[in-house]
């Protein structure tokens, strides 16, 4: 499996301080994008915090949840796509949000 060719792919809308699992993160920006499959609507969800790519997630507009996603590696590739969703973690510093930590699928925590 690989990442899904985002050229193939209409923008669907971008959410800046977008929230994630309720929290709003600031500088997180989400892109949406979307295409038809069939009778199907694919969607891809790419974030990223001050122009660094953070996560990519896709699957379908009537899923409940991811069905794949994917983390940048650090030389500057993706680590392989993974099944489901992310384990994503919002970081505080007492009561103010900081950013997100995301475990790659090998375990590693990647933080923005």
């Amino acid at each position: 499996m690989s990442l899904p060719d985002l050229t193939t792919f209409t923008p669907h809308r971008t959410v800046v301080d977008a929230a994630f699992e309720g929290v709003p993160v600031p500088g997180l920006r989400a892109e949406f994008f979307r295409r038809p499959v069939g009778d199907r609507i694919a969607t891809v969800g790419r974030y990223s915090r001050d122009g660094r790519e953070l996560l990519m997630a896709w699957g379908y507009v009537d899923e409940e949840h991811c069905r794949h996603w994917a983390v940048p590696d650090p030389d500057g590739g993706w680590h392989p796509p993974a099944e489901g969703c992310p384990v994503v973690q919002v970081l505080r510093d007492q009561d103010d949000v900081i950013g997100l930590a995301i475990q790659e699928p090998g375990g590693t925590w990647v933080t923005d």
